[in-house]
């Protein structure tokens, strides 16, 4: 059988793993009532003429439910670290204490939680049109495999083996949305 008709199911599900995974890091970054390092991810700070990532000018910690604790290395940078957080909209007011800066998280009220799982719904649909995607990529590889020769049972075969793809990725999808919407209304 010629190469041509071969399909790269390895790279398809690399592919929708690839949209679980990124899945998982926006639901990382969406602040619960509880504290979470990653909620810190997006946020740049202005250190030595250029944008650094947060986590590169200081340790972060997590060393209770409630509390995000930044322990900056270098103290000139403490009032620049403040700043990038207090203008990420995260909406945590930071507290200093010398090179430590704390920040408490504040309890979600019940408007902001369901606002909270409208977002993290919104990501999962974000993921859900990246699986389909990779589904009719490889939807076209069997239509060209077809022109190229492949006999009516392989493509059966193989469009069977990418729909069976699709649809665990799918349910992983819908799993860590509904872990996740547990999660934000847990009081």
């Amino acid at each position: 059988m010629p190469d041509d008709l071969d399909i790269d199911i390895d790279d398809l599900g690399r592919r929708m793993d690839g949209a679980l995974g990124a899945l998982h890091h926006e639901f990382a970054s969406l602040r619960t009532g509880r504290a979470s390092a990653a909620i810190l991810d997006p946020i740049q700070v202005d250190a030595y003429g250029s944008l650094t990532p947060l986590n590169q000018v200081g340790t972060i910690n997590v060393p209770e439910p409630r509390m995000v604790t930044i322990n900056v290395w270098d103290k000139a940078l403490v009032s620049k670290v403040d700043k990038a957080i207090r203008d990420s909209g995260i909406g945590i007011n930071p507290q200093i204490n010398g090179t430590i800066v704390m920040l408490p998280i504040p309890e979600l009220n019940e408007e902001r939680r369901r606002e909270l799982t409208k977002v993290a719904a919104h990501y999962a649909e974000n993921a859900r049109v990246a699986v389909r995607n990779v589904r009719r990529d490889g939807m076209d590889q069997i239509k060209k495999a077809k022109t190229a020769g492949m006999s009516e049972d392989d493509q059966k075969m193989w469009h069977d083996e990418v729909q069976e793809l699709t649809d665990k990725a799918i349910a992983g999808i819908d799993r860590a949305l509904d872990a996740k919407q547990a999660e934000i209304m847990q009081v």
